[in-house]
């Protein structure tokens, strides 16, 4: 007998798919049944990882609106329709001490890491509503949103945002998690290095950090069935930091 495929007949966006968390859901997914989107800024990587995958690309800034447009098209076009949207595309600034921020900071960290799924929400949940298609938003924040990481104000405030949001509209079928995301030189503020990430990881029970399978596999139970009763969630898929 055949084994049995969690996310066969899915179609689902990932954006950030091209490298890190992204490839890895990304991966898990098409490993699972799914035919997956891949969106992401560098049209090499993302042409790349797609290659290698066998899914497709699309090149996508999740800050326009026209490029989310673009993307439910070709979910659409190719694939019929769609299903699953993983909101991992995320930013952040280099850390230093509040007084410091600069506007330019601010604007990246909210336009990244919030405007692009209140845009992801605003485009494409008509399309769910309209066709009367069962919808899973996943939004990947992070730890920092619950526990905040020093230096990282505005960072910080982002991804409680995205928590936030994503409770409070938990009618839409949507879930969240949060967890560590792969941009650690930019959190410590230093080079990434072990003998740096050792108080870094020290708040980590388990004693590591999280992984993109460790990610991937959270993911792929929030867009399954076996995930159809869990709505405004945050699981943290952090080895212990936030408890």
């Amino acid at each position: 007998m055949a084994p049995h495929l969690r996310l066969q007949f899915k179609v689902a966006i990932v954006t950030g798919g091209a490298s890190g968390f992204g490839r890895g859901i990304a991966a898990k997914f098409v490993e699972e049944g799914a035919q997956v989107i891949i969106a992401d800024l560098s049209e090499e990587a993302g042409s790349a990882a797609a290659a290698e995958l066998k899914c497709d690309f699309v090149r996508a800034d999740v800050t326009r609106r026209a490029d989310w447009e673009a993307l439910l098209r070709t979910a659409v076009d190719r694939f019929g329709g769609l299903d699953v949207v993983v909101n991992n595309a995320g930013m952040t600034y280099a850390n230093k001490p509040t007084e410091t921020v600069t506007e330019h900071d601010f604007d990246l960290v909210m336009n990244v890491n919030v405007k692009s799924v209140w845009l992801s929400t605003d485009v494409l949940l008509p399309y769910f509503l309209e066709k009367k298609r069962p919808g899973c938003f996943i939004q990947i924040a992070s730890t920092a949103g619950v526990r905040p990481r020093p230096n990282l104000t505005w960072y910080n405030a982002s991804k409680a945002a995205v928590i936030n949001a994503t409770k409070v509209r938990r009618a839409m079928q949507t879930s969240c998690y949060a967890t560590n995301v792969t941009m650690t030189h930019l959190f410590l503020g230093k080079p990434d290095t072990e003998e740096n990430r050792k108080g870094f990881l020290s708040v980590v029970p388990l004693g590591r950090g999280s992984t993109p399978a460790d990610v991937a596999n959270a993911c792929c139970y929030l867009a399954s069935e076996e995930a159809s009763f869990i709505t405004g969630v945050n699981l943290e898929v952090d080895g212990g930091r936030c408890v």
